[in-house]
């Protein structure tokens, strides 16, 4: 029962996201996944900051300890002296109180010595990850540079794809049926061309008819009066009549008939 209430929530699970992810705005997602690389470097920063923080409290340490070691050297070689001085005076309390003194700045001498080596392992290992940190922190931060150039593209990417399927939608509803009282733009086209082409059929009609050969032996006859009225004027002007071009008198045949 448990394994198979798991495999539906993992079912669940997956059917949402891919619901989400269809229906996400992309560019929304895109600014969300640059925002969360910049926190991401910021947070890497942090750490990076932290661990280059303790390299230089672990050199500090190391400065001040290897400080106090040579002071306390000194100050043990000045005690031998001082105890040798005391011995040559035959003054052998002072020569026992300065050996002493020595020997307690030997012994602090060995424990800072001691101390001294713990710190360089420290410093040794502080080093090597604030080297690592910045090396993260710069690779990180030209990862970020390259998403945030990529984001650039991805944007115009996004903005031309929109383009697109909007002139994709467009196209589309210039062919596909709207309703059943609305005419696609094929069915428009095809009634204008249809009523064009029977207008030029019936245009072609009319001239072979037989009104359109009695228009044209109307206008021959109307030529023919035209000339004679013509040659009558030249006449009454006493030109000649030679220069005068002859009435053409156009020959009217019947329909059918041969040339």
């Amino acid at each position: 029962m448990f394994k198979l209430m798991n495999r539906w929530w993992k079912y669940m699970t997956a059917k949402l996201t891919g619901t989400f992810n269809e229906k996400a705005d992309p560019k929304v997602q895109l600014e969300q996944a640059i925002q969360e690389a910049h926190d991401q470097h910021r947070r890497l920063k942090e750490q990076a900051a932290n661990v280059i923080a303790n390299q230089k409290q672990t050199e500090i340490r190391l400065n001040r300890t290897m400080e106090e070691y040579e002071k306390v050297a000194g100050n043990a070689k000045q005690a031998v002296l001082m105890a040798d001085e005391a011995q040559k005076r035959s003054d052998a309390a002072k020569t026992t109180e300065y050996t002493a003194a020595a020997e307690s700045f030997a012994n602090r001498m060995i424990a800072l010595e001691n101390e001294v080596e713990d710190m360089k392992s420290l410093h040794l290992q502080a080093s090597q990850a604030a080297d690592q940190a910045k090396s993260a922190v710069n690779q990180n931060s030209s990862m970020l540079q390259r998403k945030l150039a990529e984001r650039q593209q991805l944007l115009s990417q996004l903005d031309q794809a929109k383009m697109q399927e909007q002139l994709n939608k467009a196209m589309a509803s210039l062919s596909e049926t709207v309703g059943d009282e609305v005419p696609t733009f094929d069915e428009v086209r095809e009634k204008v061309e249809s009523r064009y082409a029977k207008a030029k059929g019936m245009s072609e009609l009319q001239g072979a008819s037989v009104e359109g050969r009695m228009l044209e032996v109307e206008q021959a006859s109307l030529n023919v009066e035209a000339q004679a009225r013509l040659s009558e004027i030249r006449a009454q002007l006493g030109l000649d009549a030679g220069t005068a071009a002859a009435p053409a008198v156009a020959e009217v045949r019947a329909p059918g008939e041969g040339a």
